[in-house]
């Protein structure tokens, strides 16, 4: 495999990423429990709220990785 055909798999597979994660900005409101599963980190206080999705993260992370495996088996 050439250096070329490294650089398109990889142009294809971050296309294909930036295409699901502007997907998952758009329906978040209608995918249920995306941003609300136990593990996910809210913090309120006074004039702020920190939010951090802990286990949305990982779950997001598992997907990611298994479609760029799938996108690299040789």
């Amino acid at each position: 495999m050439s250096s070329m055909d490294a650089v398109g798999k990889l142009l294809l597979g971050v296309g294909a990423f930036l295409v699901l994660l502007g997907l998952l900005i758009i329906f978040k409101d209608r995918i249920p429990y995306v941003g609300r599963l136990p593990g996910d980190i809210v913090i309120r206080g006074k004039g702020f709220t920190l939010y951090f999705p802990l286990a949305t993260a990982i779950i997001i992370s598992m997907i990611v990785s298994i479609i760029f495996s799938l996108l690299w088996r040789k």
